[in-house]
């Protein structure tokens, strides 16, 4: 059950209770009503949990990347340990070491920066949907209010004729 039907629901049951004569008040179940809005409340919130996912998310695939930028230096630097070990001439594996490593740090910088544009895209998307939604749910609850608002109002003005006609008919009986 969405927001729009539970705020039906509500409007429902003020529009179905019991009158109180004379004082255009209406008697309601609390518990109902309660319950009512606290499926609203705890509807709600899951735009906002999915939200957090996103930047949890985010960060997790930083530090992904900061984790196998690590391992490959870890790797890199065992390579060329090995090199040195197989090699007579160490120049060479200096050499070799050296770019590696460059590749290495250059690969880390290449997929960190390709984790942080991808968590931003999607963080970009989710607060468009987010406003997007957000604007719409407010927009949908403010008519639905300005027609419940309208629909009571209406109500109230056709108990207090009624109540007028009822004065006028106690005071003409005679």
């Amino acid at each position: 059950m969405n927001v729009m039907n539970l705020l039906e629901y509500l409007q429902e049951i003020v529009d179905s209770a019991s009158k109180i004569p004379m004082t255009g008040k209406i008697v309601l179940d609390k518990k109902e009503v309660e319950d009512t809005i606290d499926q609203i409340i705890n509807f709600l919130p899951d735009e906002f949990k999915k939200a957090q996912w996103v930047y949890t998310e985010k960060e997790r695939i930083l530090s992904d990347a900061m984790s196998q930028a690590e391992s490959i230096k870890k790797e890199n630097i065992d390579l060329i340990k090995r090199q040195i070990d197989n090699h007579s001439i160490i120049k060479e594996a200096t050499i070799k070491a050296e770019e590696i490593l460059a590749i290495a740090t250059r690969d880390a910088k290449a997929m960190r920066l390709g984790a942080r544009d991808y968590a931003d895209e999607v963080l970009c998307q989710l607060e468009n949907e987010v406003d997007e939604n957000g604007k719409k749910m407010v927009t949908q609850i403010t008519m639905e209010m300005e027609n419940f608002f309208n629909h009571l109002q209406a109500n109230v003005s056709g108990t207090t004729n009624t109540i007028r006609e009822n004065v006028k008919e106690l005071r003409n009986i005679k």
